[in-house]
């Protein structure tokens, strides 16, 4: 009788040792926790992050951090690999076309990572004869989207506006129901689909040119996936709550990464 108490306590005992490897906070899914920076300033990618969504969050251009740290074509990152977030020493935006003739920043994987992260390799260089500084008259010059290509994201009245230097309010908070549809201001490229920026609840970001994204926040439900191309008033999303269990659609713009005032771009109404 007492054998057997005995052996079911070590077995309880090896069972609870077996357990102490789990931590919660550790192994719990991506996009649950918020964007954290390293102490030496750096941005240690999680699983599900985009480029455009790490920009995003740090209000940052993400032609910027791809620059800074070697990213070239399709931007692919990878978990645990480590992102500059601000300039390299001695870089120069200039020089940053001419990269294959430079040292690649390369982004360093977590210490504590078994796993390696895949390098970015710079593309050959090839010789070109060079290049007037000064543009031809003919080259095409890229401009954002004209406000008259844009529509309303959703029907509804404005219940908080843009405000410049306020972190709490980067765009407009449109109120509704919640479950009504909400659409593409403009058409361009889903590069976000999730929820992994901590205050916009289910998030989506569209990129509709090099320097211009607008973000649809506070969603119930997500329609679009990332990599998806859609047109200007494709349904993308369900209205959602925010906080306050308020129903409505908090709507962004940003330029070079810098949140703009949506009522710029948007019709009149």
């Amino acid at each position: 009788m007492y054998s057997r108490t005995i052996i079911a306590i070590l077995l309880c005992a090896g069972l609870l040792n077996g357990c102490k490897g789990w931590n919660p906070a550790k192994d719990k899914p991506s996009g649950s926790g918020s964007y954290q920076k390293t102490p030496d300033g750096y941005y240690r990618v999680r699983r599900g992050d985009t480029l455009h969504a790490i920009a995003f969050n740090f209000g940052l251009d993400w032609r910027n951090i791809a620059s800074w740290n070697g990213i070239s074509k399709p931007y692919t990152i990878y978990p645990d690999q480590e992102l500059r977030l601000t300039a390299p020493a001695g870089y120069s935006s200039r020089a940053a076309g001419t990269r294959s003739n430079q040292t690649v920043v390369q982004a360093a994987p977590s210490k504590a990572s078994t796993s390696k992260t895949k390098e970015y390799v710079p593309e050959p260089a090839t010789s070109s004869p060079q290049k007037s500084t000064t543009p031809p008259k003919s080259a095409p010059v890229v401009k954002s989207p004209d406000p008259g290509d844009w529509i309303w994201p959703v029907e509804g009245r404005i219940i908080s506006n843009f405000k410049p230097n306020d972190p709490a309010r980067k765009g407009i908070d449109i109120g509704g129901k919640e479950g009504q549809p909400v659409v593409a201001s403009a058409g361009g490229e889903v590069v976000y689909s999730g929820s992994g920026l901590i205050g916009y609840g289910e998030l989506i970001i569209i990129k509709h040119s090099e320097q211009l994204l607008s973000a649809y926040a506070h969603n119930r439900k997500r329609l679009v996936k990332e990599g998806q191309q859609v047109s200007r008033g494709d349904r993308i999303a369900e209205m959602g709550k925010n906080d306050r269990s308020q129903a409505m659609l908090h709507f962004e713009i940003r330029l070079n990464g810098n949140p703009q005032d949506p009522l710029k771009y948007l019709p009149k109404r």
